[in-house]
């Protein structure tokens, strides 16, 4: 029997595209391919393409690199101007009788014109405080921005075949890897080079999703600045790289400053999360992004919160077999999360 191909998960950032290829097997899931390739500076502005003709390049770039034909893609979206995602609390209804009034129970959460956006929805369950509701995870995504992802993806050499939320890819990462842990509240972080997605999972469905404009590039910019080195020098002592006539100490004090700003944007969701889902406390916290890769910061923004931070690994459970470079996957495991995600849908997922 002929076995379909697995599709390309592919993450867009703002300074990398990653792409990720698993393969079925009875064994569980093996790694078949993980690139990465650089992306210009404003090509993807505010969560959008800015530059279209720039990003179909690096795409191509990255599919000469690894080596890949005219295969399927599952893509992500993120970025609170292009998707809306928020647990709502309506009348207790069937999935059908949701699904043909979506729209209207939509209207008063979406920011956008209703008509504008793809809406979709995951039913959790009854409301705890009452039988007559039941609490829903509400998505609504601009079909202008997701059009324009797929198009670029699609001139680019690929199908298109998945359109998924970056937050939503990392929950199925999470799961893969680490399993459903029962009544405890997980915050998947992820924080990229200009976005941080924050994810709160309660016994491994999405609760709370919110996307930040702040993300590693802080940490860049604040280097360069504060040494007085150019952006490239500051992207290496980011790294943990050294640069000459540029004192550790003073790198840690500008990583400590920009990481300070990062910190209290996620504290504040935290809150916002506490107050308006429940007063309920976050158990540990799951992160990755290109800033996991920063020295210090996963222990800093474990003292600045005051809890548990665990660096991700995407391939805990997936094989990597000896054919792929392991240590240079291993090296970069944070950066490739939100790829795996993507990487784990199939056509014709829920």
């Amino acid at each position: 029997m002929f076995k379909k191909k697995s599709p390309i998960g592919l993450d867009i950032g703002s300074s990398y595209i990653k792409a990720a290829c698993l393969n079925d097997t009875k064994a569980g899931y093996e790694l078949s391919m993980f690139e990465m390739v650089p992306l210009q500076t404003g090509v993807i502005a505010d969560s959008a393409i800015a530059d279209k003709a720039a990003l179909v390049s690096s795409i191509k770039e990255l599919l000469r690199k690894a080596n890949i034909k005219k295969d399927g893609a599952v893509i992500g979206i993120s970025g609170h101007s292009a998707v809306i995602v928020k647990k709502i609390t309506i009348p207790l209804m069937t999935e059908d009788e949701l699904s043909a009034s979506i729209k209207y129970e939509a209207q008063q959460y979406v920011p956008f014109d209703i008509n504008d956006v793809d809406i979709d929805f995951q039913i959790l369950g009854p409301n705890s405080e009452t039988e007559e509701q039941m609490d829903v995870v509400l998505v609504a995504a601009r079909k202008d921005i997701t059009k324009d992802f797929c198009d670029a993806v699609d001139m680019a050499g690929l199908i298109p075949v998945i359109a998924d939320v970056d937050s939503f890819a990392l929950c199925n990462m999470y799961e893969i890897n680490y399993g459903i842990e029962k009544r405890k509240n997980i915050a998947l972080i992820n924080v990229g080079a200009s976005t941080t997605n924050i994810c709160i999972i309660q016994s491994g469905m999405p609760v709370f999703v919110r996307d930040s404009i702040i993300g590693s590039n802080l940490h860049t910019e604040v280097l360069a600045g504060s040494l007085n080195v150019s952006m490239e020098d500051a992207e290496r002592l980011k790294m943990g790289r050294s640069v000459e006539d540029v004192s550790q100490a003073d790198v840690y004090m500008a990583i400590a400053s920009a990481s300070e700003e990062i910190f209290t944007e996620i504290f504040r969701s935290f809150e916002y999360f506490r107050s308006s889902i429940g007063d309920e406390s976050i158990d540990r916290i799951a992160l990755s992004g290109g800033a996991a890769l920063v020295k210090g910061f996963p222990e800093a923004m474990s003292n600045r919160l005051g809890i548990e931070v665990e660096v991700v690994d995407p391939f805990k459970k997936i094989k990597i077999p000896d054919k792929l470079d392991i240590a240079y996957i291993h090296d970069m495991s944070p950066i490739a999360a939100v790829a795996v995600g993507l990487a784990l849908r199939r056509a014709g997922d829920g």
